[in-house]
């Protein structure tokens, strides 16, 4: 009996110890987990598992470690394990990140049950609307593959290559080739020699040895994802953040990624200054400037993100100085992972992303941002750029059309391989354009409220319309990857259009002057009618042209300028208020004061004539003695412009 109960105190030991050490591991392996250590991480969590201990947060972190590492096989393995085992414990991302390792895999009817779980579970995810609005993505990726043609990099080694950018005539890229650097300088996340920048003229034949940046630049740890100036004298790349040339770590033990920027004098970078809005508590990285180098793009999981990490943007001001970041918004970022941004010289915004529907891993997309717009639909570049692993810093020649851009697909020389290709067909990108204006009268130039302007494509079809507001006022929106129409038109009147081509998007001013349908007039009409004139005051016991009867005079001397033959008789009249002698003499005054008004605007003095009617000619029963409101006999003073010839 004795021996049967030390037996047990031994046993109970033994595993009590055991238990202890695997604890012991798993912290340890936890530790390097949060550190961003996956390699290291991965192997701890393997050995404790092949002692048969288990948890469902090291199965997490053990598929979250592949995940990152981008072993989307073993990811696969170690998700389906969580789900099955695990169903409740699990939060909606790791059913994201397994539908994206399955997508990786080939795997895509698997990758869309577990995605249907996953847009079941989450409401208001990005990810989880973008995948129910657009089911077919695999169609909308196919529509925009085949379009390029792949070909050989000639200075990928079997290391890592990538994060190409353009550098005067040639490249700057990232590699961990060997250098000579001693093997402790390994970056944990990857296994791998910490990354330097390399240049290469890929122009020139005789000039096209690869070659390191200066020590300025490269130090003993990371540099990576670089972007330089039209001019080549100011760079912009990543760097893990240095203090006197030992890493500073950030909240718990996390090495951060910040951009710096530096400066050519002499064939010498100089000046290297990391940038303000850098931080020790989160991650800048993959620089990318503007066409005209006045605003840097960059990714970063700052305070503000929406997803792992997201797109932002600064100003780069006159004096070197930068703005506030400002993130590119819901459209652009998703939960997920949005990086590695590029802007073409038309203001095409590619970027990589495994939060928009793709093939798998990191796939490449495209947006327009001219203008400041952010809203324009991601589109998918399709294969072969894009594969079903990660693939990324996508950089592209507009003039050229031709490209470089970087895998981790199967089939390369080393782990990431840069591709060089030529774009055969262009990507079609959601192309909208803002038209503005104001619809009048093309004689009298008055605003027309309530005008219709539409838009009819090149078959006819009406597109879309809107109607003027209180001020002649409209504005809509055309698709400007086609032909169109803009067509205004209103009662009374012959409508007027003008056709806008295939454009690049920029925001245009039409402005419609609409003439009155034919309407027949001849001799003893009043053109004042015809051109819908609002009445023309004088003052009490004045014949002055006042402000305001200019302008609807304009109109009437618009119309003579348009028909040189038109000759017409101003009629003036008063009310029936005062003498009526004095009411005759003062009509005549009006009347002349009328005409000599328009001769001083360059009408010919025979094709006018001007006479005053006093009260002879009253148009409601005002007469003497008749008691009637101020509105009633303001009806009574008035001009006509009556057509003689």
């Amino acid at each position: 009996m004795i021996k049967r109960i030390l037996l047990v105190i031994v046993l109970t030991f033994i595993g009590s110890g055991t238990l202890v050490a695997q604890e012991r591991l798993i912290e340890k392996a936890n530790q390097k987990y949060e550190e961003y250590s996956f390699s290291p991480a991965i192997d701890i969590y393997k050995k404790v598992l092949e002692k048969g201990f288990v948890t469902s947060d090291m199965l997490k972190k053990l598929g979250n470690a592949y995940y990152f590492k981008a072993d989307y096989a073993e990811a696969a393995k170690v998700y389906k394990r969580l789900v099955d085992e695990y169903p409740t414990d699990l939060a909606p991302e790791y059913y994201f990140r397994y539908a994206q390792v399955l997508k990786s895999l080939g795997n895509y009817s698997e990758s869309d049950a577990v995605m249907s779980k996953f847009t079941q579970m989450t409401s208001g995810d990005e990810r989880a609307m973008a995948y129910r609005s657009e089911r077919n993505y695999l169609e909308e990726i196919k529509a925009n593959s085949g379009r390029y043609e792949l070909k050989t990099f000639a200075y990928n080694s079997p290391y890592g290559d990538f994060a190409p950018s353009y550098y005067k005539q040639g490249l700057i890229f990232s590699s961990d080739r060997d250098t000579g650097n001693l093997a402790r300088y390994r970056h944990t996340w990857t296994s791998k020699d910490f990354l330097d920048l390399y240049k290469v003229n890929v122009d020139s034949v005789s000039n096209n040895l690869v070659v390191k940046l200066g020590e300025n630049i490269n130090t003993r740890l990371h540099e990576s994802t670089s972007a330089t100036t039209k001019n080549g004298e100011v760079i912009y790349f990543t760097r893990n953040n240095l203090l006197d040339t030992k890493s500073e770590k950030g909240k718990k033990g996390i090495i951060r990624l910040k951009i710096y920027r530096a400066k050519l004098a002499n064939g010498i970078w100089t000046e290297v200054e990391e940038l303000p809005f850098n931080s020790d508590s989160y991650s800048v990285a993959h620089p990318a400037l503007s066409p005209d180098d006045r605003t840097l793009y960059f990714a970063s999981d700052m305070p503000g993100t929406l997803g792992e990490s997201d797109l932002f943007k600064v100003t780069i001001n006159q004096d070197g100085t930068f703005s506030s970041p400002e993130n590119l918004g819901n459209t652009i970022n998703t939960e997920a992972r949005e990086t590695f941004p590029f802007v073409s010289d038309k203001e095409i915004l590619y970027f990589s992303s495994d939060g928009h529907p793709g093939l798998g891993g990191l796939d490449i997309f495209a947006t327009k941002i001219a203008f400041g717009d952010l809203s324009g639909k991601i589109a998918n570049v399709g294969e072969p750029v894009n594969s079903n692993l990660d693939d990324f810093t996508y950089i592209f020649n507009e003039e050229t059309r031709e490209g470089y851009f970087a895998s981790n697909r199967e089939g390369g020389m080393g782990e990431d391989d840069i591709y060089a290709f030529k774009e055969i067909e262009p990507l079609v990108l959601e192309c909208i354009q803002q038209i503005t204006g104001t619809v009048r009268d093309k004689i009298s130039n008055e605003v027309l409220v309530g005008a219709t302007v539409m838009v009819i494509n090149e078959d006819n079809v009406e597109i879309s319309n809107t109607i003027t507001n209180s001020n002649g006022d409209y504005s809509l929106t055309v698709d400007c990857n086609q032909g169109n129409f803009v067509r205004a038109s209103t009662e009374g009147y012959t409508p007027a259009e003008e056709y806008l081509g295939i454009s690049d998007g920029k925001p245009k001013i039409i402005d419609f002057y609409l003439e009155r349908e034919t309407i027949t007039a001849g001799f003893g009409d009043d053109l004042a009618k015809l051109l819908q004139l609002s009445t023309i005051y004088f003052d009490l016991n004045k014949y002055n042209i006042r402000k305001d009867a200019e302008i609807e005079i304009q109109k009437v001397v618009a119309a003579m300028e348009k028909y040189p033959s038109l000759k017409i008789q101003v009629n003036s009249h008063t009310d029936s208020r005062g003498p009526d002698a004095y009411n005759l003499w003062l009509s005549q005054r009006r009347a002349e004061a009328t005409v000599n008004y328009m001769v001083s605007q360059g009408i010919s003095k025979d094709r006018l004539n001007g006479e005053g009617y006093g009260e002879t000619r009253l148009v409601n029963s005002c007469g003497n003695g008749v008691k009637c409101s101020s509105e009633e006999h303001q009806l009574n003073r008035r001009s006509e412009f009556i057509i003689l010839e």
